[in-house]
Order: structure tokens, then sequence, then C-alpha cells
């Protein structure tokens, strides 16, 4: 009965909105309020899409770039003196300094801009009012500013490259006291403190995002949609805006104490430093300080970035298999244990620093535990292909290939995990090569499988099918192809972040490994060329999308094609059934939708 009292006041408070919603609806809007201002959570998530999107173009370009110089150290290319300028890319070659900014703004994009607001800002902002069954979030106002932080934050992140004395450089970790001291290398000065700035109001964008997301979740499920029946998209999302509530906070204290240490004279991170000789004058800090604050940001950061994935990756996978999810609520559980444990594991990251063994020992044992809601996940999702009907679609096949390399990569962090074995690879190309698979692969699939099913709902088109194809197998072939050698050479010793290891003579035999990844780089990026080319000509010109081209469950498509504001014209749908009433004995279709009421004999699947 509170049940239904509640769902009875959701129903009556979404039917003001649409009322609301109806009033200003003959209102004219302008191309300004309509798609720059907007506060449409279906607006919003193509904002959030494209300027990812533009973002990744740029990333993509800078390890082009470094890649060649690791592969060819000191040959001359004339298309990078183009690019950079003479400064930084003089006949050709590029210069040391540039390299560093490179490699940070890269890392910098990728983690934030493109896999955290990207994936998070476009799928959330779609699909949590659609999935839910409400007419939008639950603040357009904030959903809007949530967006325009970003972008701002994203402008000055691009800025800071075309400053005189170059971007930050102090790889995207910014360890102090390099980043702390804007007498050490160039990219510490300015560069740093617009890094500093953008980070700031990034994150302002994700708490804002965030609150949003959970507020929206908890409180505006249509009638009928309880919490055993949310696909476990909305779960990832609720949990990932959960992360991101708890832990972002303490990433905006670490960047404030830094902005302190380099600007105001506080030694936060500082102690017994000297410059040309003379000691500073701040005393006291420890840089290690910095390292436990970023830290319990960047663990849980890891599956803020690749929890989104995973349930995009859940919902593609059951409707392509045409079969029920495979332990829905173990799903469930095996996402709230990640998001737990992802904050008890930070130590791992730091088992260099001189930690005390004992308490390494602790952030061994915490670390290896996340293994096991990870395999829970692994092996649902083949049990859930098993024997399935799959319909290999593009978003299939990268949702398949997610699961490839979630696996692939977590195995390599088993070896990380533990501090024996993580010192003799510490900082070697075996941890990119591990963080780049586990992280920055499994979530780029994801994001791309998104895409490709969603396209659809968020421009009523069409992507061009056998162009998806070749753009999964080229990308699918060329990551591989980069990170997997890097294991190897992690393992004979080469470190990462150098801008050459010619130095180094027992690194010689191993430049043909360093050619190989960069020519699969280079492979790759080819490959986004198709992407790009496919997505922009398919909001243009694609073939129009029928009503539900997945043949899916989900309530995202009882929607009208058209883009109505507030979603549903009339009341909002009731729901009836969890969403993975897939290939369902008794049915004619091989799919119920989830406002198809329960027969007698029927039982709700997220009940059992």
């Amino acid at each position: 009965m509170e049940h239904k009292a509640h769902a009875g006041v959701l129903e009556g408070h979404n039917l003001h909105d649409h009322a609301h919603a109806h009033d200003h609806g003959d209102h004219h809007e302008t191309f300004v309020s309509k798609y720059v201002f907007s506060m449409d959570h279906k607006v919003i998530s193509r904002q959030f899409l494209i300027t990812a999107v533009i973002m990744a173009v740029v990333a993509m370009v800078m390890s082009v770039i470094f890649r060649l110089q690791l592969a060819w150290p000191g040959e001359k290319f004339a298309f990078i003196e183009a690019i950079m300028g003479k400064k930084w890319g003089k006949d050709g070659i590029l210069d040391p300094n540039a390299y560093l900014a490179l490699v940070t703004i890269h890392g910098t994009i990728m983690v934030f801009f493109v896999l955290t607001g990207g994936l998070s800002g476009t799928f959330s902002n779609l699909l949590i009012p659609y999935q839910i069954g409400a007419r939008d979030m639950a603040s357009g106002f904030l959903n809007m500013l949530s967006y325009w932080f970003f972008f701002v934050s994203s402008t000055i992140m691009l800025t800071s490259l075309f400053i005189e004395d170059g971007a930050a450089s102090a790889g995207w970790t910014i360890y102090p006291p390099l980043s702390a001291l804007p007498e050490a290398i160039p990219g510490s000065k300015l560069g740093m403190t617009m890094w500093l700035v953008s980070m700031s109001l990034f994150i302002v964008s994700s708490l804002l995002g965030g609150l949003n997301y959970i507020i929206t979740i908890i409180n505006l499920r249509t009638k009928g949609m309880k919490m055993t029946r949310l696909p476990l998209t909305v779960w990832a999302f609720l949990i990932t805006a959960i992360l991101g509530v708890l832990s972002f906070p303490v990433l905006f204290s670490c960047a404030l104490l830094l902005i302190f240490d380099r600007s105001m004279g506080t030694s936060f991170y500082l102690s017994d430093i000297y410059i040309g000789g003379r000691p500073m004058e701040q005393v006291g800090g420890s840089p290690i300080l910095f390292e436990h604050l970023f830290w319990f940001l960047g663990h849980p950061e890891v599956y803020i970035v690749l929890l989104p994935a995973l349930g995009i990756t859940s919902e593609i996978i059951a409707t392509n298999s045409r079969k029920p999810i495979f332990g829905y609520r173990a799903m469930i559980g095996s996402m709230l244990a990640i998001g737990f444990l992802s904050f008890i594991v930070w130590g791992h990251h730091m088992f260099m620093t001189g930690m005390n063994p004992f308490l390494g020992s602790v952030f061994v044992f915490t670390t290896l535990l996340i293994a096991i809601p990870s395999a829970v996940k692994a092996f649902n999702y083949i049990t859930t292909l098993w024997k399935g009907n799959i319909q290999y679609t593009p978003a299939m096949l990268f949702s398949i290939g997610l699961v490839s390399s979630f696996v692939t990569g977590g195995v390599t962090g088993i070896i990380l995990a533990d501090s024996t074995l993580d010192i003799t690879v510490h900082d070697t190309y075996f941890v990119v090569a591990h963080f780049h698979i586990v992280m920055g692969l499994s979530a780029i699939f994801g994001m791309f499988a998104g895409v490709y099913h969603w396209f659809p709902k968020m421009f009523l088109r069409m992507m061009n099918k056998k162009l998806g194809y070749l753009h999964f197998w080229v990308t699918f072939l060329g990551a591989y192809g980069v990170f997997f050698p890097m294991h190897f050479l992690g393992m004979s010793g080469v470190p990462r972040r150098y801008y050459t290891n010619s130095n180094f003579p027992m690194f010689d035999n191993l430049m043909d490994i360093n050619q190989f990844v960069t020519m699969c780089a280079i492979f790759a990026a080819f490959g986004q060329v198709v992407f790009l080319i496919n997505f922009f000509y398919s909001i243009f010109r694609g073939e129009k999308a029928t009503q539900n081209p997945w043949n899916s469950n989900t309530l995202e498509w009882t929607t009208p094609m058209a883009h109505v504001h507030g979603n549903w014209p009339g009341a909002l749908p009731e729901v009836h059934r969890w969403s993975y009433d897939y290939s369902k004995p008794g049915h004619a279709q091989d799919f119920v939708p989830q406002t198809v009421p329960l027969g007698p004999d029927e039982h709700d699947g997220g009940e059992h």
C-alpha cells in the first residue's frame, strides 16, 4: 500500500509536470534556448556527446604525435612543425617539453573529459529520464549548468595548449613537487594553473550532474517502476553518480591545496626543496599527502568510467542475445560491491612510496577482493551470450569487445595488485598497458556500443551498419596491437613517460616493438576517422529510424519518434515487469515491453 501511495504521488507530480510543460509548449523557442542553453535532457545528452567526440579527436592526434617520437626518436616529420609550431616542433622534431605536455593533456582529456564527462554526461542524461519513465531530470537548470561547466572546463584545458610556456607537463596525475613549483619546468607555469582551474570547474560539473541523477532516479520513477525493475543501465548510472559525489570533493580539496602551495606560500605538499642551491622557505609538507588525496578519487574514478560502460553493455548484450540478462540481482550486487571496494583500494597506487608493508598487505587484500564482483559480471555476460540468438549489430560487437578487454586487463590487474610483483613493473609500460586495456579500451568500447545502439533515439536516424563493422574490427585489432605488446616492454623494464629511451643501450633491441605499437596506433586512428564520417553523416543523412529498431523492452522505445518536450505526450507509461523479458514462453514476439501487464501465470523476472 505504501508503495502504491508513493507511486500515486509520483504520477500526480509527473502529470503536474506535463501540464506545466504543456502550458509552455506553444511558446516560440529560439535556436539559442532550444539547442544552446537547453534544459531538455535529450539535447543536453547530445551536447555532452559531441563535445566529448571533439575532445577525443584532440587526444587521439596528441597520442599519434608522441607515439611517432617514441618509435622514431629524432626523426623529422614535417607535419609536426605544422601542428606544434616552430617553438615546440622545430624542423619536425617534437620538443621534450612539448612531449611531456602532450602526454599530460592526452591523459587528462581521455580520463576526465571523454570517459567521465562524455560517457556519464551523454548516457545518464539520455537514458535516466527515458528508462525510469520521467518527463525530464529533477532539475533542468542544474542539468544545463552541468553541461556548461563541462564546456567551459574543456575550453580552458584546450586553451592551455596555446600559451607561451606550454600546457601542464607533470603527467595527468600532476604529482608535486613538479606541479607545485612554477620554476620547475615550463609546463609548471601558467599551463599548470589553467589545468587546475579547468579541473575545478569539471568537478563542479560532475557534482551538479551526479546529484541530479541520484535525485531523479530515487524520486521520479513512474508508477510500477520498482528498483528491481530498473534496467542495469540505470543501476550503473546511479552507483556511478554516488561514487562521483563522494570522491570528487576530495580531488577538489587536493587541487585547492596545490593552488595554495603554488600561489600563496603554503607547504601542504612541499618540504626540504632546494632551488639553485638555495633552500625554499616552505617546510613541513609531504607530496605523499597529495598522492593519498589524488588516488582516493583516482581509484573510484576507474569505476566512474567503467560502470556506465558495463551498464550499457548489460542492456545491449541482453537485447541482442534475445535472452534475459543472466543473474540480474547478482549483477546489481556486483556493481554495489565494486562501488564499495573502490574506496578502500587507493593505496595500491602507492606501493613504492615507502608505505608500511603491513598497510600495503591490507591494500593487496582489498584490491584482490575486487576481482570477485568483476568476475561475476564477466561470467554473467558470457552466460547471457551462451546459446543466445545473437544479433551481431555494431553495438553488440563493441559490447563483446568490452567483455574481452575487461577480462584481459583484469588479469594483469591481479599482478599489479600484489605489492611484491608491482615493484618490478611499477612506472613501466606494463602499467600503461594494464590501465589502457581495462579502463580506456573497455570504457571506449562501451561508449561506442552506446552510441550505435541509442543513436536512433538521439538523432532519429540510423548509423551505417557496414561502416560500423569496419570501425569495430579496425579499432579492436588496432587497440590490441597498441596495448598488448606494451606488457612485454614493461616486463623488460622500459619506463613510461620518457621522451626517448635511446640513452639506454639495453632497450635498443626493443625499438621494433615500439615501432609496431605506433603503426597499430596510426591504424586504429584511421578507424576512428571511419566512425567520425559515419557519425556526422548519419546525423543529417542517415536512414530514418523506426520506432523500436532493436525490438527492445525498455521505456525509451515507447516515446514518439519526434522529440517531445516531456518525452510522452499523454500520461506516463505504467510499468508491470522488469526490462529483460526476452524470448519468454507464451508470447507471440521474442520481446515483451515493460508496459505489457503480467499474465495470470507470469511472474516478474526482477523479483526472482
